[in-house]
């Protein structure tokens, strides 16, 4: 069964046909400021699992660290993806987008170091002060 995902305005949708792995909060200052919140939930997907259904030409890209590529609907600005220069077999995925239940949820706090002095985390996951190896992917 795939999962579908869409943004706010409705003119982009995509679908996804395989698991999602290493699902995260990351609190570092980029993802705070591209999602508008105190952290962003994402998790990785392979990019052969991946595929536009609607819309792909209003996703605009900003590159906001050297390799990383956000994709963004260009209408209502909902982030959909981050692409990367240093690994182009999976993709970064936020998690807000997703239409259906992704089936996993965040394991750890990344970057709590940056994180927003006005958020306390209150759960037990695991919280890591920057990146911790082989979490998933880089910051995006």
């Amino acid at each position: 069964m795939a999962l579908r995902g869409s943004c706010l305005c409705g003119g982009v949708h995509y679908e996804i046909t395989g698991a999602l792995t290493g699902a995260l909060n990351c609190h570092c200052s980029t993802c705070r400021k591209a999602h508008g919140a105190a952290f962003r939930s994402r998790a990785r997907v392979a990019a052969q699992d991946f595929r536009w259904i609607q819309g792909e030409e209003l996703v605009t890209y900003y590159q906001s660290s050297p390799g990383t590529h956000r994709g963004f609907c260009r209408v209502c600005g909902t982030a959909l993806l981050s692409k990367f220069d240093f690994d182009s077999s999976a993709y970064g995925l936020p998690l807000g987008p997703l239409d259906d239940d992704p089936g996993i949820k965040p394991e750890r706090h990344v970057f709590v170091g940056s994180k927003a002095p006005w958020f306390d985390i209150t759960d037990d996951l695991p919280q890591f002060e920057e990146l911790p190896p082989r979490a998933g992917c880089q910051t995006g």
